[in-house]
This record gives C-alpha cells, sequence and structure tokens, in this order.
C-alpha cells in the first residue's frame, strides 16, 4: 500500500501541495486527475523519492520514503516526457538502463520491448523515433524489471487510437497479476476503463471522488 499522510510542499514560497492524505491500495489501478498546474505530476514525484516534501510522510509497504530509504524499491516511472540517449537504439538505451541494477538480462529487456509494440531489433536512433514510440519505449522501461508498483504521468501521450487501446489492455492484465497502478490522465475515458478509485487534484489538495 502506498500511504500519503498529510503532506505538504512549499517551492520558493509558493504552495504547491496542502496536507494532501491518501491511500492506494495494492492490486489496484488508482486515478488521478485535476487541472494543469494542480500539483498531481508534483505529488507523483513525492511518492518516487524525487522531491522531498516539506511536511508529512510517504509510506510503501511500511517503510518510510525520504527516511529509511530514498527512493522506493520495485517501483517502475513514467513521469512527464521520457528521456533516452538520442544517439542510441531503443534497444541500447533499455541494455544500458538494465545494467545499473543488474536485476533482467538482455531477454527481459526485449520482451518488455516487444509487449508495448516495439521491435527490439530496430536500429533506429531514438532521436528519429515519433512521439508514441518514445511513449512506448518510457512504459517498456518502467516495466522492464516487473515492479510491484508502477506510477505513469500521461503515459498515453503521443499514441494513436490503436496504441491506446492496447496499453489499456495491458495495464489491465498487469492489474490481474496483483500490481499496483498509479495513473495521471486528462483523458476522462482512460480514467473510466482503467481506475479502480479516482482522486481529483485542487489547487494542492486531494479529494476521493470515486
Amino acid at each position: 500500500m502506498i500511504e500519503v499522510k498529510n503532506v505538504s510542499l512549499t517551492i520558493k514560497k509558493t504552495t504547491i501541495l496542502k496536507t494532501v492524505c491518501a491511500s492506494f491500495e495494492n492490486g489496484m489501478i488508482h486515478g488521478l486527475i485535476g487541472r494543469n498546474g494542480s500539483g498531481k505530476t508534483m505529488l507523483m514525484k513525492c511518492i518516487c523519492g524525487f522531491v522531498k516534501p516539506t511536511e508529512g510522510e510517504i509510506i510503501i509497504d511500511g517503510v518510510r520514503v525520504g527516511k529509511d530509504i530514498d527512493f522506493p524499491k520495485d517501483m517502475g516511472i513514467i513521469i512527464e516526457t521520457p528521456g533516452f540517449i538520442p544517439y542510441y537504439s531503443g534497444y541500447k538505451n533499455l541494455k544500458l538502463l538494465a545494467g545499473l541494477n543488474n536485476k533482467i538480462g538482455k531477454e527481459q529487456v526485449r520482451e518488455a520491448m516487444k509487449k508495448v509494440g516495439l521491435d527490439p531489433d530496430l536500429k533506429r536512433h531514438v532521436k528519429k523515433y515519433s512521439l508514441g514510440m518514445r511513449q512506448r519505449l518510457g512504459l517498456a522501461q518502467a516495466i522492464m524489471e516487473d515492479p510491484k508498483i508502477l506510477v505513469l504521468d500521461e503515459p498515453f501521450n503521443g499514441l494513436d487510437k490503436d496504441g491506446v487501446k492496447e496499453m489499456r489492455e495491458y495495464l489491465l492484465s498487469y492489474k490481474e497479476q496483483g500490481k499496483t497502478i498509479l495513473i495521471c490522465s486528462h483523458s476522462a475515458e482512460d480514467i473510466s476503463v482503467l481506475c479502480d478509485t479516482v482522486h481529483e487534484m485542487d489547487k494542492g489538495k486531494l479529494e476521493i471522488i470515486s
């Protein structure tokens, strides 16, 4: 379970998050909605350990992020535009990233790419990828180590209709494996099709709406 307890965040005298409280249970897909600038992405960054809250705490499976550990283990992440080495192929980028943890080998990298509809043997450099291909590569990066938790900020950006359908089906199958997914999307259809719970952010405050 992901527990957000009284989390507030102030940056340069600007309040970004205001006493946010939430519990995101395991084995479910949880949706975050809200206008641009409402605090959704910053809350995700706090959950991932990228930003330390000014007040409050975030606990994942009983471990405090930023205190007991710097970054949550077993978490796949897409936040904002995924960044890759532009003059390497998609496969080479993921193979380099996989080498950081040494948890998986080249076969798991190849399988992750195939799952999201990318050809691991494609030699094209990432700088020549379309936006949709970059987004698929970002999702492959997030899932390749088979994490328990996925945190996905607008994961369907740049995907065509068929691509969105494929990714939705994949995420639903991922949930069926007992995984936990926290997803932010501007699409009401994405949220209604995928999510078991929906939380809305407005001016840094969080409210559960379903």
